[in-house]
């Protein structure tokens, strides 16, 4: 059971740390680029990069059950022999995961504080890119050693901005309203549209591409009645959501939003289910410990946002972030 616990842990951690991770990054982004958009998603933003400490300690139970979670973790033959000596190593694995997660956190507390300029956003957002290439391939693929996808990093990084941004529109502001809803709701598209076709297009390049060993960790994920997952995913988090951001009036309302919010968040928490669930047999508990353990963590979270929200307001009343973002107060 503490093996299934730790691998459903994966799962939600997967889908959760996009929240932390991804405000980051839109942050950073806002940070070399300006615009409205940053100023009226500050009170969102802010205090959801400020949490990325805590996505550090919530690696814990992956780092304490590395073994129960990677196959070349509790067994060194299980990884490519390519690799195993040198990359798929579970102390190297740490010290990847722990740098990353250290970075993250020290750059989200500098960002959330509305400390830094131009240039630190600039390094940061380099330092985010290599380290977010390195950690999404060890976090998620690697728990089926073998399977590559040069387009899978990309992928996860954009579907991490999605996050923050549908998280965002979930806890959208009370004045979010007008051109700054709009601006959200096209900020929504954008990603929903990146991540949707990195994904659909890794999926057309595995299978029609004559490449039957990726074909068949496509097919894995259709067993066991998971391909109603990933549909349940793609309908609640992609089609249904894409339809209502379409709509003009709708772009422009708050509560339209929100609902957008609650919907892709959904749809992302399923499809990261779904790539990491499949891999053990049976993929039942760790599914649902996963999705129980989501739904915990994105509960918990939208307090601690608030709490952040409240406490940075005091203690940086008039600071701003690089490039302008908004102030604290």
């Amino acid at each position: 059971m503490i093996a299934q616990a730790a691998r459903g842990w994966l799962a939600a951690y997967a889908a959760w740390s996009g929240i932390p991770i991804g405000s980051l990054a839109l942050l950073l982004i806002h940070g070399l680029t300006g615009g409205r958009w940053g100023e009226a998603l500050a009170p969102v933003l802010r205090p959801a990069a400020s949490l990325t400490p805590l996505a550090a300690l919530a690696f814990l139970p992956i780092g304490l059950g590395l073994a129960a979670i990677y196959p070349w973790a509790a067994d060194p033959a299980q990884a490519p022999p390519q690799v195993a000596p040198l990359y798929l190593h579970p102390t190297f694995f740490l010290a990847r995961s722990v740098l990353a997660l250290v970075i993250w956190s020290v750059i989200g507390l500098v960002v959330a504080a509305g400390r830094g300029g131009g240039l630190f956003a600039a390094v940061a957002l380099l330092l985010h890119a290599v380290l977010i290439s390195v950690v999404a391939v060890d976090w998620v693929l690697s728990v089926e050693p073998g399977f590559t996808s040069s387009a899978f990093a990309a992928g996860f990084a954009i579907e991490q901005m999605l996050s923050a941004l549908a998280f965002a529109a979930l806890l959208a502001p009370p004045d979010l309203a007008g051109r700054d809803a709009s601006d959200l709701a096209g900020l929504l598209l954008a990603t929903l549209t990146g991540t949707v076709y990195i994904a659909l297009m890794s999926f057309i390049v595995a299978w029609y591409g004559d490449l039957p060993d990726k074909a068949a960790w496509y097919l894995r994920r259709g067993q066991h009645g998971l391909v109603w997952l990933i549909v349940a995913a793609v309908a609640a988090g992609a089609v249904l959501p894409f339809g209502l951001l379409l709509n003009g009036h709708l772009r422009r309302s708050r509560a339209a939003l929100r609902l957008v919010g609650g919907l892709v968040l959904l749809g992302i928490g399923l499809h990261r289910l779904w790539l990491v669930a499949p891999a053990y047999d049976p993929p039942g508990p760790p599914l649902l410990l996963g999705a129980l353990g989501l739904l915990a963590a994105v509960a918990v979270t939208v307090g601690l946002v608030r709490l952040s929200g409240r406490l940075l307001a005091r203690l940086f009343p008039a600071r701003r972030l690089p490039g302008g973002l908004g102030h604290a107060g």
